[in-house]
């Protein structure tokens, strides 16, 4: 439908200001878009009298915990009151813009962002996880930045499940048919199955775009007489509400009743959206550009005009429709996708449409910027908003929300491993089949069935991805040049210990971007966690907020944005299984001066001397052996010695630059044997081992040396003549090092005192590729 027979539809009552004034009692449904009668009284406070319908819907998307941070916004500036000028270093782009920007050398930048799309993805896996796609990779776009390659963290449910299947086949799904259309390569992410997940599957979504320094653009709408445009798909009923609202409560309502609110994506027209945008970016032909993601038109006009020096006026019949039933609230509020906003200077229009004309991307002029200092829009000639849009984009509710230490939680950290006494395995066989059990357990198994159908390697400039421990991208093919990225968590140890667990999540990330041989710069991070209005779920993303704060100062790398996601619990406030396990989902972005030497993850030749970098001790709480042996959890996760972990870093990363290294791998997740099996299988080469002087040198038996997930760890191959530059350059950095064994053979041999074990690579294999695709295949 053209805008002149959406004109010509029939008009429906408009709830307009000067109604709103006239009937100041008049009841309005606020409760049922997710505002509290106190912040409904807040509105009416700073208006003046009553909000419109329409205004009420824009106060209610952008109020939302989702886009105002109400409940984590006082603790999020921790993160900022952090940076210090060593961490300012490289970043272009902090955070409060779409996407922080990073300066990686020779005039080229990356931006990058992880986002989540947690409550969608349950009510309708496929939409939900692929809009997410389409969500991060829009902000990325509004940079000014072509996106190069995407990221996903996925938490299921517990493989039993008779519910998880449907989640992860859409998820799964939903994530490939987006990414795939776009031509994005995934380089990389995690896949964990857990019970606590059942109800609140956790889709997050990183995207890295590649852009010169010149290239940058913020979004702001400046200069009075400027158009503002809508590009792309048409404003449609789906999403409305969606990712705004739907992921700012529980689903305590029921699931049916949300699946509307689930938008509908469209990969191929976002293809064309971003070619279109660089076009326009090239021809600089625009002031700003801003996508339209979670509440849509109401959170691109307030946040451009609330960014400007000025004020915006906006016609909604101008806006092309796909449904002309919509009223007022509902075109605001929708959350279609592939939709962006733009800021043009008038003589610039006819070349903007020139452009958007060649892509085939339907356009309108829907408003201006004014200076005004107001945000003002009409529908069929009518004034239904007349608001201050910094009190609708950022000056919505804060709130410093009660929070306690969890009664359940001194119990849970005293009953550790040791204390219990479990049963730990001692001899050869029962060091080997606990090897091969945690092996081929859904959360260390291969994950080959789910990144085997997405694109890893499209646009051809992919030099390392899954399984290795962090992805790497060329950014400059002259020079080589490129970027490492790596995202890590682990609710189990968040749960035990979410300052801790957060700090650890951030030290597995450095150390996968550290493994490639890449320099560790920047972390965006996703902040998964209960109900905000629950003490002991606030108090999980205080500690956790706190704990990463801290250790991204003594790393040196600063946070440059990301997104909190909260609400993800529906059992009973108060008890130790009333959310999903705190999960700080963080990635960290390191630099590479030559991806060609980039490291891989498991060595490619026989003969080469296998090194233990760090060192070992009796770490066992939250392990992986724990969970699958025993099915427990209890005590406190591994001690985080930061300053460990950038000495590893930069071991790993010298021995990567001089060239004496070959392949590294860090050690986390079921510890040395895993790492050890992972890395033989990479390549099909195995090696042999002995534990004798590791078990000398720190004191540990060979159970706690195969199994402990102590921190600031790494396997590192090298050719025989080469060892002694790793050596020199571990002890100059204080490093531990000792050499374990040899590359070669076709399986993993492990000697302790007069025993022994050998896992061949074939039953490995079997064991480790075979698991998922049996469970979901």
């Amino acid at each position: 439908m053209t805008a002149a027979a959406q004109a010509a539809a029939p008009r429906p009552t408009l709830d307009t200001v000067d109604n709103a004034a006239a009937t100041p009692d008049e009841s309005l449904p606020f409760g049922e878009l997710g505002l509290k009668p106190d912040e409904y009284q807040r509105i009416r406070d700073i208006l003046g009298r009553r909000p419109t319908a329409a205004e009420l819907a824009m106060y209610s998307v952008m109020w939302s915990e989702h886009c105002s941070y109400k409940s984590s916004k006082v603790h999020l500036k921790k993160f900022g009151d952090r940076v210090t000028e060593e961490m300012k270093q490289h970043l272009l782009v902090g955070i409060g813009e779409n996407a922080g920007v990073v300066d990686i050398g020779d005039g080229w930048a990356v931006t990058f962002k992880v986002e989540s799309h947690n409550h969608p993805s349950f009510v309708e896996p496929y939409q939900g996880a692929a809009t997410g796609v389409g969500g991060i990779v829009r902000d990325i776009i509004s940079m000014g930045a072509r996106p190069v390659a995407v990221m996903d963290q996925l938490r299921f449910g517990a493989v039993d499940h008779p519910d998880t299947a449907r989640v992860v086949h859409g998820v799964v799904s939903g994530v490939g048919g987006y990414g795939n259309s776009l031509g994005l390569p995934n380089i990389g992410g995690e896949l964990v199955f857990d019970s606590s997940y059942q109800g609140n599957p956790l889709v997050n979504a990183l995207c890295l775009g590649v852009l010169r320094h010149e290239d940058i653009h913020l979004a702001n709408a400046s200069g009075a007489g400027n158009k503002v445009i809508l590009f792309g798909a048409r404003t449609g009923g789906d999403g409305i509400g969606g990712a705004s609202i739907l992921a700012s409560e529980t689903f305590e309502d029921g699931v049916p009743a949300k699946r509307p609110s689930v938008q509908v994506g469209d990969p191929f027209m976002e293809k064309v959206l971003i070619e279109c945008c660089l076009d326009l970016y090239a021809a600089h032909v625009v002031e700003g550009i801003q996508d339209l993601g979670a509440a849509g038109i109401s959170c691109a006009t307030s946040e451009l005009a609330s960014n400007g020096d000025g004020g915006m006026h906006v016609d909604l019949d101008d806006v092309l429709l796909r449904d002309p039933t919509l009223n007022a609230g509902e075109i605001l509020m929708s959350e279609s996708q592939e939709r962006m906003m733009a800021v043009v200077r008038p003589e610039k229009l006819e070349e903007f449409l020139a452009i958007t004309d060649r892509w085939d991307v339907e356009t309108s002029v829907i408003g201006e910027v004014n200076d005004s200092g107001r945000l003002t829009i009409d529908h069929h000639g009518q004034r239904i908003v007349d608001v201050d849009p910094t009190t609708v984009a950022h000056e919505g509710p804060v709130y410093e929300r009660p929070y306690a230490r969890p009664a359940w939680q001194d119990d849970l950290q005293a009953a550790s491993v040791a204390g219990l006494g479990l049963e730990r395995p001692s001899t050869g066989s029962e060091l080997r089949a606990s090897a091969l059990r945690l092996l081929a357990s859904p959360n260390l198994a291969s994950p080959a069935w789910v990144t085997d159908q997405y694109d890893r390697f499209v646009q051809g400039n992919t030099a390392l991805a899954q399984p290795d421990d962090g992805g790497v991208v060329r950014v400059d093919e002259g020079t080589g040049l490129g970027v490492a990225l790596a995202t890590d968590a682990n609710g189990r140890y968040g749960k035990l210990d979410p300052r801790t667990g957060a700090q650890l999540a951030l030290a597995e990330a450095y150390r996968n971007v550290a493994t490639t041989g890449a320099t560790p710069l920047a972390v965006t991070d996703c902040l998964n966690f209960g109900s905000p209005e629950h003490p002991d779920s606030m108090w999980q993303l205080v500690e956790a907020i706190e704990g990463l704060a801290d250790a991204c100062q003594e790393l040196g790398v600063p946070v440059t944005g990301g997104n909190v996601s909260l609400y993800n619990g529906t059992g009973e406030p108060g008890q130790i299984d009333s959310a999903i396990h705190p999960t700080p989902v963080v990635g960290v972005l390191g630099v590479l001066d030559d991806v060609r030497s980039a490291l891989p993850s498991g060595w490619r030749e026989a003969g080469q001397s296998v090194l233990l970098l760090g060192a070992t001790a009796d770490e066992l709480d939250g392990s992986a052996w724990a969970e699958v042996e025993h099915h427990h959890l209890g005590g406190l996760p591994p001690r985080v010695d930061l300053a460990a972990e950038r000495s590893l870093a930069e071991v790993l990363v010298a021995a990567r630059r001089t060239g004496a290294a070959a392949a590294a791998h860090d050690l986390s997740e079921g510890g040395l044997v895993q790492s050890l099996l992972e890395a033989s299988l990479r390549y099909g080469v195995g090696v042999s081992v002995s534990l004798d002087e590791l078990g000398a040198r720190d004191g540990v038996t060979p159970f706690e040396a195969l199994f402990s997930e102590s921190t600031a760890r790494a396997l590192v191959a090298v050719a025989p003549e080469r060892e002694a530059e790793v050596l020199t350059l571990a002890e100059e950095a204080g490093v531990p090092v000792l050499r374990l064994g040899r590359t070669g053979g076709d399986g993993v041999a492990v000697a302790f005192g007069e025993d022994s074990f050998e896992i061949a690579l074939d039953e490995a294999r079997e064991a480790h590729e075979g698991t998922l695709p049996r469970l979901f295949g």
